[in-house]
């Protein structure tokens, strides 16, 4: 709490820095068998979801985030149908792959279920339904312990969590290479994998790390980022794949695939996709 009374958000956004962001109303505060919930109004960034001293998302800048998590594997993909989110607890990664009318079915695991209905009574801004889509299917479960016994195959593995360098959170391992290897072997032999990074600028090391984990299991792996205000940094996306590359897509392509699925955003465009994926060389 700060002179004037309100409550703030003391966010580290490197080892040795921290963003400050009052809270003009606090909603929910509460802890959960896994995680300290806050949900709470600012004056920046709206209606924000805080984990563990942490902001997760802002309803001002949401869509950055998961729009640029999403739209780049499925639209790599040419025929998206089954898709696994592991995370994702407010929804929004959900809303996002359910606006691709190719896909059939949507599982989305999560090991917090009094976090999913939190956030399914107070941020619906967020999730806008996604929940209870007929395609949606929702589990409250270990990611780990789901990928490691599922028998199903994927098109497409979307991995929303909290950044990599939190070592001692329950998310550590589901950045390991062990991981990334149970990955590939239920995705569909043209399947597609992407994972939000952290920041690779404020913490290299463990960026990197991911990164190799990742090159030592997926022949075609690419780099990403976008900057996330509320975050106070870019966040850094790896995506793997088995046989699609992101960069073969052009602009026409990607319009193209936009109009026949009837996907609508906010910030991906083919432009945005074009710039991420532009090969260095060209």
């Amino acid at each position: 709490m700060n002179r004037t009374g309100e409550v703030l958000v003391i966010q580290p956004i490197s080892p040795y820095s921290k963003m400050c962001v009052p809270l003009s109303r606090v909603i929910i505060d509460k802890y959960t068998k896994y995680q300290h919930v806050i949900i709470a109004e600012t004056h920046d960034f709206g209606k924000v979801l805080v984990l563990d001293g942490y902001i997760q998302s802002s309803i001002n800048d949401e869509f950055y985030y998961h729009e640029s998590l999403v739209h780049p594997v499925l639209f790599t993909h040419p025929n998206p149908q089954n898709i696994l989110i592991i995370g994702g607890g407010e929804g929004a990664t959900l809303r996002e792959v359910l606006k691709h009318n190719t896909v059939r079915r949507a599982i989305m695991v999560d090991i917090d279920g009094e976090l999913l209905n939190i956030a399914k009574e107070h941020l619906s801004e967020m999730h806008q339904g996604s929940f209870y889509d007929p395609r949606a299917v929702i589990l409250v479960e270990d990611g780990l312990k789901y990928v490691m016994s599922v028998n199903d195959k994927f098109d497409a593995i979307i991995i929303d969590l909290i950044d990599p360098y939190l070592v001692e959170s329950i998310a550590s391992p589901l950045y390991e290479k062990e991981f990334y290897e149970r990955i590939k072997s239920i995705l569909s032999t043209d399947g597609i994998m992407v994972t939000q990074a952290g920041n690779a600028f404020f913490y290299r090391n463990t960026y990197l790390k991911v990164l190799n984990n990742i090159r030592s299991v997926f022949p075609i792996v690419k780099e990403y980022n976008v900057w996330i205000p509320c975050f106070g940094y870019s966040v850094n996306y790896i995506l793997g794949s088995l046989k699609y590359d992101p960069g073969q897509l052009n602009a026409n392509m990607i319009k193209s695939l936009m109009l026949q699925r009837n996907v609508k955003t906010r910030y991906y465009s083919s432009k945005v996709h074009i710039n991420w994926f532009r090969d260095e060389d060209s």
